[in-house]
């Protein structure tokens, strides 16, 4: 079900986005973060890309708990793959905050993917957007190699997650947005950390990291 985002302010989506980020946010950061909301709000009553139960907590939600990541990516540059990213998070909030990163943003559903590519021009990101469905066979054009994995809103079967990891480099890690219960992990991998998330009691951030 599409949903009407309402219009947030430079200014007040700023305060909001500092509140929750875990690391200070450059003024050029901010910039593209509100074109990556003024596009989603653009599209957003003709495409369902965020839930109408969290319509209202937008920033937190969805902003803050793609923020959540940042204390976890580690290197300065690298090379980071988001599974499922459909609205932009955590994938384009990302990028917006590490845009010397080499990021793939992985979408199955075409018009989710067209979205990506729109809110990706706005807000002057580089990453690159590839249309697929992920599986145990990993679609063409999917990276090679990468340091990073996010995963949120999206449970893989085992066998799919075992053929991605197998792509991280050695100190390579895997972030999956978590319930109660961790998803099941491939065989050699474990819970390194766990970041509880803005707003909830129950959700929490895992960081996957070989055994």
């Amino acid at each position: 079900m599409a949903v009407a985002l309402p219009d947030i302010p430079r200014g007040a989506l700023a305060d909001a986005l500092r509140a929750s980020a875990p690391e200070p946010l450059p003024p050029a950061a901010i910039d593209r973060l509100h074109a990556h909301y003024q596009e989603l709000r653009r599209w957003s009553p003709r495409l369902s890309l965020v839930g109408p139960g969290t319509a209202a907590e937008v920033m937190e939600r969805h902003f803050g708990e793609s923020l959540a990541a940042l204390p976890h990516l580690g290197e300065p540059a690298a090379r980071l793959v988001d599974l499922g990213s459909g609205a932009g998070f955590p994938g384009l909030v990302l990028a917006a905050t590490r845009p010397g990163w080499e990021m793939t943003l992985v979408e199955a559903q075409e018009r989710k993917w067209a979205f990506l590519q729109a809110a990706a021009r706005r807000a002057a990101l580089s990453c690159r957007c590839l249309n697929a469905r992920v599986a145990a066979l990993l679609p063409p054009g999917f990276p090679e190699a990468y340091e990073v994995v996010t995963v949120r809103a999206l449970r893989l079967p085992p066998p799919t997650l075992a053929a991605i990891v197998e792509r991280l480099t050695p100190a390579g890690r895997l972030l999956l947005w978590a319930g109660t219960e961790a998803p099941p992990l491939p065989v050699g991998w474990a819970v390194a950390a766990e970041t509880p998330l803005p707003g909830s009691l129950v959700r929490r951030l895992l960081r996957v990291e070989r055994a």
